[in-house]
């Protein structure tokens, strides 16, 4: 998807957490280690709360700011993470998989504060904020419940 304004920003982000949901959940039902299946179970289920989360900033976005291009800001290839679902996740052990989906979080939060950084409209930099905002509390809150499973 080419990302040129705010909402292209916002349905490309939103996407991918769609499609990275859709993997875990493929992924978990194939897994052979018990653990590593909950794992991926669980991550699937909190990235489809965050693809739902996302949609609700496209219904809430200030009009104006939605419609401003940032295309000029945007990295060529702003996230480089395995985003085909080839059974990647399936092959991998549960340290593994912990690690590439935070890593996920924290190329999306690195792009939201580029975007913020070169927004040069009051709107924009808002509504770019309360993604990032939204962003780093999932990241948080998914690594304490990895957390709380690796006690368990």
């Amino acid at each position: 998807m080419k990302v040129e304004t705010i909402f292209d920003l916002i349905e490309w982000s939103r996407t991918l957490h769609e499609s990275l949901a859709k993997c875990l959940s493929h992924c978990a039902s194939l897994h052979q280690n018990e653990r590593a299946s909950l794992l991926l179970e669980y991550l699937a289920s909190h990235e489809a709360e965050i693809e739902k989360i996302v949609a609700g900033f496209e219904q809430k976005a200030d009009p104006k700011a939605a419609r401003t291009y940032v295309y000029d800001y945007m990295p060529h290839n702003p996230i480089t993470t395995h985003l085909d679902c080839d059974d990647h996740y399936a092959n991998m052990d549960a340290t593994s998989i912990e690690a590439e989906v935070v890593d996920f979080h924290e190329q999306i939060i690195s792009l939201y504060r580029t975007l913020i950084e070169k927004a040069e409209i009051p709107e924009v930099t808002e509504l770019v904020q309360s993604l990032l905002d939204m962003e780093e509390h999932e990241t948080k809150r998914l690594v304490r419940q990895i957390g709380r499973m690796d006690d368990m």
